[in-house]
């Protein structure tokens, strides 16, 4: 009884780190986009340069290990609930749609996450000048970065709704 009592524990405790890291990830691509995005045009241009030198490191710094956290700690609860691969194959076979949601939610949250990894943080890199970069090669890279931003925003949105639906049996 008490290894049973233990593993609840742990699965909790994965589930409130998932959904903790989930916040503070989506909550940060939302200020990206909902605040920061359509503030900064306002701002005088003599102090920009603080945003990019100090606010936008650090926000990016816990906007892609939010993402990391996201995923490995989603990826071990849907190992230790036991729908890991049956999640992956989006239930086919199964004939569980809380398993298709939870499926898709998880794609979607994977998508977003190489977004992040891959995309947005190389981009945003040269944007800084942390990777050098021509003025060109920065206003490319801050448009690539950007747009992805927005399509992680607009994934966002279904990514959450499966993820909810999936966890409190509504399909």
């Amino acid at each position: 009884m008490n290894e049973i009592v233990t593993y609840a524990w742990w699965v909790f405790a994965f589930r409130w780190f998932h959904i903790l890291s989930g916040v503070m990830w989506i909550g940060l691509l939302w200020y990206f986009n909902f605040v920061q995005a359509p503030t900064v045009p306002k701002i005088p241009m003599e102090l920009r340069p603080a945003i990019g030198k100090f606010i936008l490191p650090e926000a990016l710094f816990w906007f892609r290990w939010g993402a990391m956290s996201t995923i490995v700690t989603g990826l071990i609860l849907a190992y230790m609930n036991g729908y890991l691969l049956d999640a992956i194959k989006l239930g086919i076979g199964d004939h569980s749609p809380n398993i298709t949601a939870i499926g898709f939610g998880m794609w979607l949250g994977t998508i977003m996450w190489f977004n992040v990894w891959f995309i947005i943080w190389p981009n945003q890199k040269k944007v800084m000048g942390v990777t050098p970069a021509s003025d060109d090669e920065k206003k490319a890279a801050a448009r690539i970065a950007s747009l992805t931003s927005r399509i992680n925003t607009m994934f966002s949105i279904p990514m959450l709704y499966c993820m909810a639906s999936a966890s409190h049996g509504v399909f």
